[in-house]
């Protein structure tokens, strides 16, 4: 009589550990996030106010950033203009990801004439360098950091019309959405409850990836004198304040643009792993 042999337990499977680069990626962008919502429960300083004793004082514990010019603190400064440069960001990406979504759905669904009339514009406005139509917009718009932002968002969405047409195209050819036509679902039904849920995963890795590139677009505009006003404390502009002084005092400039070099790395991160697999 043969005995039967009980087969070995399946070995447990460890729970997936985040790679350390996407934690520190998102404590990075949550503590970025904490500073712009806030400011005061990360510096005691104002970001106006100036002590001409401090002028160009150096990186200290007191003042992690050292001091500008006018002797105001650079710490303070880049915690409160997160507000203002992640609050631009924010209004530019979602401009070009409500907009961009809504023509590249009804292009890649219809088909046909209304397609091709619409990628063609976006070819045009994909053949212009982003942040010179931005510099185009604002300036007919005028200079402000919220005119920035809608420059900004304006010039981005001919990308997501591009990334949401694709998927459009390739979610209506699925047997799910075909079954849902022969079933009589009508065709806002479909939209809405197949291809809309179903395409929406590599634009939102979009927006993410261009999150980053809209804080750069943001304070490089700032920097170029399009955005906010002195002495309003944007990330561009504080880099724009120091580079006159660069060669004897590089941290006025130095500081604040390697806060920002860090936001865009972190998102880029960030997006990369929200990217869907297939």
């Amino acid at each position: 009589m043969t005995v039967p042999v009980a087969a070995p337990p399946e070995p447990r499977r460890r729970p997936a550990v985040p790679p350390p680069g996407l934690v520190l990626s998102w404590l990075l962008v949550l503590l970025v996030v904490a500073w712009a919502v806030f400011p005061g429960l990360f510096t005691a300083h104002g970001p106006y106010a100036g002590d001409p004793a401090l002028s160009f004082a150096p990186p200290s514990w007191e003042h992690p950033f050292g001091a500008d010019q006018l002797g105001r603190d650079l710490f303070s400064r880049a915690v409160h203009g997160a507000g203002t440069t992640l609050t631009a960001t924010l209004v530019a990406v979602l401009v070009a990801f409500g907009a961009g979504t809504v023509i590249g759905l009804a292009a890649g669904y219809a088909g046909g004439a209304l397609d091709t009339t619409v990628m063609r514009v976006v070819d045009v406005l994909l053949s212009i360098p982003s942040l010179l139509l931005a510099m185009v917009i604002v300036s007919v718009l005028g200079y402000s950091t919220y005119n920035v932002a809608l420059a900004v968002g304006i010039a981005s969405i001919a990308s997501f019309a591009r990334v949401m047409r694709a998927e459009t195209i390739r979610v209506t050819h699925t047997d799910y959405v075909e079954a849902a036509h022969g079933l009589g679902v009508s065709r806002w039904g479909v939209v809405a409850g197949h291809v809309l849920p179903n395409a929406l995963g590599p634009v939102l890795a979009l927006a993410a990836l261009e999150f980053g590139t809209a804080v750069i677009a943001v304070a490089s505009l700032g920097f170029l004198g399009y955005g906010a006003p002195p002495p309003e404390p944007e990330w561009g502009l504080l880099v724009a304040e120091g580079r006159d002084f660069v060669a004897l005092y590089p941290w006025i400039s130095l500081l604040p643009g390697t806060v920002l070099a860090l936001v865009v790395i972190a998102t880029h991160r960030i997006s990369t792993s929200l990217r869907p697999n297939r």
